[in-house]
């Protein structure tokens, strides 16, 4: 099995996956103004209020007429972000409101609406909260690929070009962070999901199943390096792969099904979370198997030098 010989296919493939994301990141941002994700109030700042209603459900305009009327300058919640909660509920994100207006818009839904009204959450986060929330998710991107590079390049000290492993499995993990960013912003694009506390979680666990399955293939082009000396690189690289592809797939594969059961049957709380996982943890296991060291033979060959020089003509 040649996995190699298509190399660039693969990258081609990971553009075409990328770039929709990469649009939509535009959209979002030219849209919101503030970034290129619809955040959720763990980042800007505002109030989560998630209830039950028992009885017939009122409609998306009823609750944002009912916020509407408690609304005042210094608690502007007017136009909050309604979503269904499954088939009986609501997610109302709006502005931060103070506990006790949240019980006075409790208690008008019951009257309003003559049925009982469960709260399941409120949560709020100041704007400030919001905005150190945000730096310190950057920085713990940022801290988390430091780290990485780090450790690879000196668990790889012994091997020539330590430093090119690193740098190999920190591309493979941005061309994961890019999917799931991207894959994000099309889904707020189009459902109005929100970037939150759980998407980031969500992002840093993806970042760490696509650096341990990198590094998995990594360690057996290492110690194939000093088996196969006299072997060609590029084919040693492959072989490599291939040695380790039933244990990449049939591991990320074990992730998958249980987080595709979440996805099913785990409830609209959690949906979203377990669907970005998911997205990243197959974006992990395609990355360190067609990308990670497929860039190492781009790096070992030089094959820059030839992209845009025509071939020579055979005579």
């Amino acid at each position: 099995m040649n996995i190699i010989k298509n190399r660039y296919v693969y990258f081609f493939i990971s553009l075409l996956v990328i770039i929709p994301g990469l649009v939509f990141m535009g959209l979002n941002w030219q849209r919101t103004k503030v970034g290129p994700l619809e955040l959720g109030i763990d980042f800007r700042g505002g109030s989560l209020l998630e209830v039950q209603i028992d009885g017939t459900l009122p409609s998306v305009t009823d609750i944002s007429s009912l916020y509407s009327e408690f609304s005042t300058e210094t608690e502007p919640i007017v136009d909050p972000v309604v979503q269904s909660l499954g088939t009986d509920g609501f997610s109302i994100r709006s502005k931060t409101m103070s506990d006790e207006t949240k019980g006075k818009i409790v208690a008008e839904m019951e009257t309003r609406f003559g049925s009982k009204v469960t709260v399941l959450n409120f949560s709020s986060v100041s704007p400030s909260v919001g905005a150190e929330v945000t730096v310190a998710a950057g920085w713990a991107i940022l801290a988390a690929a430091a780290a990485i590079l780090g450790y690879i390049w000196w668990a790889f000290r012994s091997v020539e070009h330590a430093y090119r492993y690193g740098t190999a499995a920190i591309l493979a993990m941005l061309h994961d962070v890019l999917v799931v960013v991207g894959v994000e912003a099309i889904l707020g694009y189009f459902l109005g999901w929100e970037a939150d506390a759980l998407f980031l979680t969500a992002l840093l666990t993806v970042i760490g199943f696509s650096v341990h399955d990198t590094i998995v293939v990594f360690d057996r082009v290492r110690e194939n390096s000093t088996v196969y000396r006299r072997v060609e690189y590029e084919k040693m690289v492959n072989h490599s792969i291939v040695q380790t592809l039933d244990r990449s797939i049939t591991t990320q594969l074990t992730v998958m099904f249980t987080l595709f059961a979440l996805v099913l049957f785990g409830g609209d709380s959690i949906r979203h979370f377990v669907i970005i996982l998911l997205v990243g943890i197959f974006s992990g296991t395609y990355s360190s198997i067609f990308n990670a060291a497929p860039i190492l033979v781009v790096w070992e060959n030089r094959e820059w030098t030839t992209w845009f020089k025509r071939k020579e003509a055979t005579i």
